[in-house]
């Protein structure tokens, strides 16, 4: 009989394309993921790995097991999640990832709530790139994700995942207490024309989104200074260095030196929870849901007070 485990090392090093990166995915050792292969290897009669350069590659046959794999360790999460069903218990273990300013400002609050409720169930608590987030959901090494997409450029979500919409987070440009425009009750962004920004590293999320934000608006962003924590960016702007665009659940403390002031049009993300469809009969999947809801409902009337 083939075993599950030994599946999942080669169903990794398929769906990575190597060993170690198998294993950073699995959290193992290299050498572990290349004993279980080893394993199967003696199991299934056949070479399933082969040196190539100075790496290794799945042979043929390896890659028929894998995509067998793919579909015998979907089965068992439908079973398991089935079977959790039926007890009605919130119990076991949940790997779950969200974006920085998500795990600071949402998973505190939803982590105690779950906790409080449901103390059998383990929960483990990853920081993730929106992208990667839905990638490892997807891919089940993770079975819940925490995402943000922008209103005016959205994230696709791969088939046979699911989502909830937890909350609309809403930007505002943070610019120096003696901006000329830092008494306004509004600013258009179009107005800003001339200004330095600071932004979130290249390639993230939220780079991505403030250069094509203002390219919509005619403005050719000019980056002063990169950071990819608002807390950071918010000091930078104290400073005099540039003017950002900050989302309310990345602010945290605002210090004296930056006002805050609502942007025309209106700019928000939205925050999503995603999930494996074929898992969403998990009541820990359920609870886990429902307590970023409260969470964020929580957020939200702080605001609402603030």
């Amino acid at each position: 009989m083939l075993d599950l485990n030994r599946l999942k090392a080669l169903h990794a090093v398929h769906v990575y394309g190597s060993v170690g990166a198998a294993a950073d995915a699995l959290m193992v050792t290299p050498s572990a993921v290349s004993q279980q292969i080893a394993k199967l290897e003696r199991e299934t009669g056949a070479r399933l790995m082969e040196r190539s350069g100075r790496g290794v590659r799945l042979t043929d046959a390896a890659g028929l097991l894998a995509e067998h794999a793919e579909r015998i360790l979907a089965l068992v999460e439908t079973a398991e999640a089935d079977f959790e069903a039926l007890r009605g218990e919130v119990v076991g273990r949940l790997n779950v990832a969200a974006f920085p300013t998500a795990v600071r400002g949402l998973m505190p609050g939803a982590l105690v709530t779950l906790k409080q409720r449901h103390p059998d169930l383990w929960v483990q608590l990853n920081e993730r790139e929106p992208e990667r987030v839905v990638r490892e959901v997807a891919r089940g090494e993770l079975d819940l994700g925490v995402i943000q997409d922008w209103l005016n450029r959205p994230m696709a979500v791969p088939e046979g995942l699911s989502k909830a919409t937890l909350l609309d987070d809403v930007a505002d440009v943070a610019v120096p207490a003696d901006h000329p425009m830092a008494g306004e009750r509004e600013i258009e962004l179009a107005t800003l024309r001339g200004e330095q920004w600071i932004s979130g590293s290249p390639g993230t999320v939220c780079h991505d989104w403030l250069v094509f934000t203002l390219r919509s608006a005619s403005l050719e962003p000019v980056i002063a200074c990169m950071a990819d924590e608002y807390p950071t960016q918010l000091a930078l702007v104290a400073a005099g260095l540039g003017c950002a665009i900050v989302p309310r659940l990345g602010r945290d403390c605002v210090p004296s030196g930056v006002r805050l002031v609502p942007l025309l049009p209106r700019q928000s993300r939205r925050i999503y929870a995603v999930w494996r469809t074929d898992a969403a009969r998990r009541p820990a999947i359920r609870a886990m849901v429902e307590a970023l809801a409260e969470s964020s409902r929580k957020q939200e009337n702080a605001w609402a007070v603030n």
